[in-house]
């Protein structure tokens, strides 16, 4: 090494001394050497105190030259790796013994063992003792090892962190895994390559120096800042992924060793070709589904009681489920969520169709097409809906006497790769069936997955009889509004043929009348262009065609008074005012011309109808009364407006209903007086359509 990397390197261990020691002496002042009780503290103070004397030991080894101090720092850059193994593991340990987990104590026993091994090798190296090989390998691969772990208990401690603990644990994390994995490239180059990077090296004190303040900012953030967090299976799984790749670099790299040690001049080149393809081979692996539901397998099964984290699978669940709308996604994603359940790469869903009996593949994942059908009253279905069991295939093959009386289907027993039928239980409703395939590792199906299979089953059955209820409720929707627009073009149809019925009937007394003829040509065409418009309102829908624009009220009162008098009634007519209103002109005719026809139809021949026509505030009002028979509070409340409610013997009760409906669209109202033997008076309000009859322009030279 030159003399400008010994330099950097006295400079970065005095540096790391300086600021260990000033960071120990802060720790000292917090009380935490005065807190023997509390673990975690000691743990610390002792960390730091060992970077302190690495430091220092390793700025007095380039100043004096003298191996003492060599010893020295590497005992006490072992000392520091074991005290935050120490505090790590404090950190993850569990709160009581009730929620004790196997997988605490493999990770302590792996701690101590990788601890161990590091200080055996340095005292065979201090004794030089030979009998395991090469001491100062044996360092090489210690010092490897320890930050490999040291990351795998880094990665549970910040992934198990509440949100409010995460916060002052962070800058604690950042600084430890800068400075562990920087020890990582250090130490396993050194292992490739039998010596260690002279730079990297000259550089190691500045970088640990570096994470000071990070560790300064987590000790003040706040003072309750070390706490104690829960360990759970997802972690451990994320944890043994790191740590096996972890243990399969350091198992490659002693591999790669030895390969070019014994490989005379080709040593080299195959020991870069072994560690591309242990790379590769690395990858490949991580990637393999396979390979991770194995180890989910192996770490349920070994490590802790329950095989679920069932918070982190029923929100994972509840999230698939919910990530489609509409019914065709939504049975896909029900398969979807229990298949990855169980690592299962592929499944069917099985559900009734409209106006079918018998249970159909409507949706599939992975799955290959069946239109095989299984009928509700089959052995099948009347097994599940009785006992709502989760039906395995395999065990029902080696021990089909569990089942009972159960005669499973010919093409369930042919279905590629089938294992288990979870029921979809809504109450005591059976409203369908998923297939779920083998799973990619072996796993058993005890009495935790099926409880947690049945459970999922009932909450996804209730996603799809929500969904199958919407869609039914949609439908009547649709048809509720084409009822609705049919009942109002075919009371216009009654109208128009009771005109026509009226015209004929005159015909046959004034059919020579040239004035009648003309008149019943105009009713002729009149009617067609009804007809034609009630057409193509049956089919674009309920609302008339065109837009609402200014209507003149005048007019359409003055041609109701016509049509009146046509039929030998007498309208009394009062225009106090123009008005104009919006709306559909052809609409509002008839909306009025049916209130007008009301009265007439509830008046004797003797009895009076009038009109008025005038304006109240910002609204027309027209005025339709007469002395009638009237109509009781009852009737006004209960049935005057509502579909299907009158009182005529030929009458169908949508005019009424449809004025009200009409009027309310425009912002208007329709307020009704009546009393029985005595008559009713009819007030509908509508919004004013003001119209300018001179230009801006004729305003301006009138000023």
């Amino acid at each position: 090494m030159d003399s400008g990397n010994l330099a950097l390197m006295a400079w970065g261990y005095g540096l790391v001394g300086l600021a260990y020691t000033a960071f120990a002496l802060r720790l000292l002042q917090l009380g935490y050497a005065a807190a023997p009780r509390e673990l975690s503290k000691t743990a610390v103070l002792t960390a730091v105190t060992g970077s302190a004397l690495w430091g220092w030991f390793g700025l007095a080894l380039l100043l004096t030259a003298n191996s003492v101090f060599l010893t020295l720092g590497t005992f006490s850059d072992l000392l520091r790796y074991a005290c935050w193994f120490v505090f790590l593991l404090v950190l993850l340990r569990p709160k009581s013994a009730k929620t004790s987990s196997d997988g605490f104590a493999w990770m302590a026993a792996a701690a101590l063992a990788l601890t161990v091994f590091g200080f055996l090798a340095l005292l065979f190296s201090v004794l030089e003792i030979g009998f395991w090989g090469d001491t100062a390998r044996l360092i090489l691969f210690s010092s490897m090892a320890l930050p490999v772990y040291a990351l795998v208990l880094l990665e549970q401690v910040f992934r198990n962190a509440t949100e409010d603990s995460r916060w002052n644990i962070k800058p604690l994390c950042l600084g430890l895994a800068g400075m562990y994995f920087f020890d990582l490239y250090l130490f396993s180059q050194a292992v490739l390559f039998n010596r260690l990077d002279g730079d990297a090296l000259s550089i190691r004190g500045g970088v640990h120096a570096l994470i000071v303040p990070l560790l300064l900012l987590s000790s003040t953030r706040r003072s309750d800042w070390i706490s104690k967090i829960r360990l759970s299976p997802k972690a451990a799984f994320h944890s043994a992924t790191l740590l096996i790749a972890g243990v399969y670099l350091i198992f490659i790299s002693g591999v790669g060793y030895y390969v070019r040690y014994f490989g005379g001049e080709w040593g080299r080149a195959l020991q870069l070709g072994l560690v591309v393809f242990a790379l590769i081979l690395l990858m490949v692996l991580a990637l393999s589904g396979s390979v991770r539901a194995k180890l989910r397998v192996f770490l349920g099964k070994h490590f802790f009681r329950y095989r679920y984290d069932y918070r982190e699978e029923w929100l994972r669940f509840t999230r698939t489920l919910s990530s489609r709308n509409s019914p065709q996604e939504m049975g896909q994603q029900v398969v979807r969520a229990l298949a990855e359940m169980l690592e299962s790469p592929a499944g069917g869903l099985w559900m009734k169709s409209i106006g079918e009996t018998a249970f159909s593949q409507t949706a599939r994942w992975n799955m290959a097409q069946t239109t095989v059908k299984e009928d509700a009253n089959s052995p099948l279905c009347q097994f599940m809906l009785t006992s709502g069991w989760v039906i395995n295939l395999e065990e029902y093959r080696s021990y089909s006497r569990r089942y009972g009386q159960l005669k499973l289907p010919i093409w369930l027993q042919e279905l590629a790769q089938a294992w288990l039928v979870v029921p979809l239980m809504v109450g005591e409703e059976l409203i369908g069936f998923v297939v779920l395939a083998s799973a990619r590792a072996r796993m058993d199906v005890n009495w935790e997955v099926n409880d947690l299979l049945k459970t999922a089953g009932q909450q996804a059955a209730s996603f799809l009889a929500q969904m199958q209820a919407t869609e039914a409720l949609l439908e009547v929707r649709k048809f509720d509004a084409f009822n609705r627009m049919s009942a109002f073009v075919v009371h216009d149809l009654k109208n128009i043929v009771t005109q026509l019925s009226l015209m004929m009937k005159n015909a046959k007394r004034l059919g020579s009348n040239p004035e009648f003829q003309q008149d019943m040509l105009m009713t002729v065409e009149n009617s067609l262009d009804r007809m034609r418009q009630l057409m193509l309102q049956l089919r674009e829908g309920a609302t008339p065609p065109g837009a609402a624009f200014g209507v003149n009220l005048g007019a359409i009162i003055r041609r109701i008074e016509a049509v009146a008098t046509g039929r030998g009634r007498t309208l009394e007519v009062q225009l106090l005012q123009e008005v104009d209103t919006r709306g559909h002109e052809e609409r509002l005719e008839r909306i009025i011309g049916h209130v007008v026809q009301n009265a007439f139809d509830a008046t004797d021949m003797d009895g009076r109808v009038w009109l008025r026509l005038d304006r109240s505030g910002d609204q027309a009002r027209i005025v339709v009364g007469d002395t009638g028979h009237g109509m009781s509070p009852d009737f006004i409340r209960d049935r005057l407006f509502k579909p299907f409610q009158t009182t005529k013997q030929a009458g169908m009760g949508i005019g009424a209903y449809e004025s009200f409906q009409y009027v309310q669209e425009l912002g208007g109202r329709i307020d009704v007086d009546s009393e029985v033997n005595k008559g009713t008076t009819v007030t509908i309000r509508l919004p004013l359509f003001e119209t300018h009859k001179t230009s801006d322009l004729h305003s301006l030279e009138a000023k």
